[in-house]
């Protein structure tokens, strides 16, 4: 069991992904995909070590390739690695087996996260006295849902229908990020739990990788943002 650890981060990857296989290792702007959320999870300098765990002998490989100072690959069990598996179940055996204060889970599918986004975060967790912390973007698009058939507004009065530069509009979660304790973590065997912050990111990182589609608009943005 590792001790001393006060932040770490957690990035789960496995070797089965049916909509792009491999989809993780999968050149991305010329780096595996998951290099890129290592990267700025390894040049954060509030976070002590960066943990990536997966079930796949060629994905570790790679992860060793990367040569980053903070990274380390570990086991992760076939059962956690499941389609059916929930995120949780990862973070709960990794988190039964390892001492640290805080976890910031990270998804490989966000490679347009930065490493000031993570430093934002862990501060305003830290400022805020929060529990939890999750990234999100801001939208302005008007929800509605169908309920027995009847079209229903779900968070605007359309009879005072704001205008864009004038309504704050909403937060969604984008994926990039969360954050709690190992404490929080084991009790409510949730990501996210107690008092909750969010922390803004930039719009496009709306986006995630789950479709082959998904690939060619991130590409572009991954190059429009110069952040490679």
């Amino acid at each position: 069991m590792s001790s001393g650890i006060k932040n770490l981060a957690f990035i789960p990857v496995r070797g089965g992904s049916k909509s792009i296989p491999l989809k993780n290792i999968k050149n991305f702007c010329g780096k595996p995909l998951v290099y890129w959320t290592a990267k700025a999870a390894n040049d954060c300098p509030q976070i002590d070590e960066v943990f990536i765990a997966t079930d796949s002998e060629k994905i570790s490989e790679t992860v060793k390739a990367f040569q980053l100072e903070k990274v380390k690959v570990i086991d992760r069990s076939e059962e956690t690695a499941k389609d059916t598996a929930s995120t949780e179940s990862a973070m709960m055996e990794f988190a039964e087996k390892f001492s640290f204060d805080n976890i910031i889970l990270i998804q490989a599918t966000s490679p347009l996260l930065k490493t000031e986004d993570l430093n934002g975060g862990l501060e305003k967790f830290f400022q805020g006295n929060y529990d939890s912390l999750l990234s999100v973007v801001r939208q302005k698009r008007f929800i509605w849902q169908e309920i027995d058939e009847n079209a229903v507004p779900q968070n605007y009065n359309p009879m005072q229908r704001p205008r864009r530069q004038e309504w704050n509009g909403f937060f969604v979660e984008n994926g990039a990020f969360y954050i709690t304790s190992r404490e929080r973590l084991l009790q409510s065997e949730c990501r996210i739990s107690g008092k909750i912050g969010l922390y803004e990111m930039s719009e496009e990182t709306y986006f995630e990788i789950d479709e082959p589609s998904d690939w060619l608009i991130m590409e572009q943005l991954k190059i429009r943002g110069e952040n490679f």
